[in-house]
């Protein structure tokens, strides 16, 4: 859960993402892991969940590093914090995210979800959209 103040936004990376509200400095911690808002999900109930949570697990969790027998949903907006493979945050610590670098207000604050999630692959946007449809936008 952020620990700053985020807003979410249009992202230039892909469809929308999260933002810093406030300048951070390099090795602030913005997030911290808070079991009464971020919920652990066990497995078995996700593999048994009807097919609209299951597609929005798919989308917004990711597997604990920690205890495998579950998986995180965060329910602030970093569940909206896109990908890069050269990030500003640092989640090595899966207790505590910080700043890699100052991040100024209004910048688009990214992770690399290897950090947290081993083996992670980012799909090619056509396989995303064929796994998840609902992400398909109408033409003008």
């Amino acid at each position: 859960m952020f620990i700053i103040n985020t807003y979410i936004a249009k992202s230039d990376i892909e469809g929308v993402g999260v933002f810093t509200a406030q300048d951070v400095k390099a090795g602030e911690v913005i997030s911290k892991f808070e079991v009464d808002f971020d919920r652990l999900i066990p497995t078995g109930d996700y593999l048994n969940a009807p097919p609209h949570l299951k597609s929005l697990l798919d989308r917004y969790a990711f597997p604990h590093p920690q205890k495998p027998d579950f998986i995180v949903y965060e329910v602030d907006n970093s569940r909206f914090m896109n990908h890069s493979e050269t990030p500003n945050t640092d989640y090595s610590d899966f207790e505590a995210g910080r700043a890699l670098r100052d991040i100024r207000a209004g910048e688009e604050l990214t992770c690399n979800y290897n950090d947290f999630f081993s083996g992670y692959e980012l799909l090619p946007p056509e396989l995303e959209l064929e796994k998840n449809p609902e992400l398909k936008t109408k033409e003008a």
